[in-house]
């Protein structure tokens, strides 16, 4: 099954649940700083719009509070995102990549690990 695509509440409450486990609702409100926190019946509804996408699902009840687990992993939202995002670019990730570069939002070892990534795959080419 394709790794739904996710809003920016819905990302951030996925962010606390990879990061903490299993939560409740109210344990995913509280996570949200207190300036501009969202409703409780606000998380509520998109904690029940992810499990209805399939990247959560419940996995026990306390009381009368449901606790809930991430389906989808970190690292296949984040493959979407950038997939998403490089379609934007009419399939094109130079750009995306020069910005990252002239911006200065890559590091050096972020550099050289892309550098080995793209060594990798040339060589891979080179040997079909």
């Amino acid at each position: 099954m394709p790794t739904p695509r996710l809003s920016r509440l819905e990302l951030r409450i996925m962010e606390t649940l990879w990061a903490k486990g299993p939560s409740s609702i109210r344990e995913l409100q509280e996570a949200f700083p207190e300036e501009g926190r969202p409703a409780y019946t606000t998380v509520q509804t998109v904690v029940y719009r992810l499990e209805f996408k399939k990247a959560v699902r419940r996995t026990e009840k306390i009381s009368n509070a449901y606790v809930f687990e991430a389906v989808v992993s970190r690292s296949s939202a984040q493959h979407r995102l950038i997939d998403e995002l490089v379609s934007l670019f009419g399939g094109k990730s130079l750009p995306i990549v020069t910005h990252l570069i002239d911006s200065g939002k890559l590091n050096a070892e972020e550099v050289r690990e892309a550098r080995k990534a793209l060594w990798s795959a040339t060589r891979k080419e080179k040997n079909k």
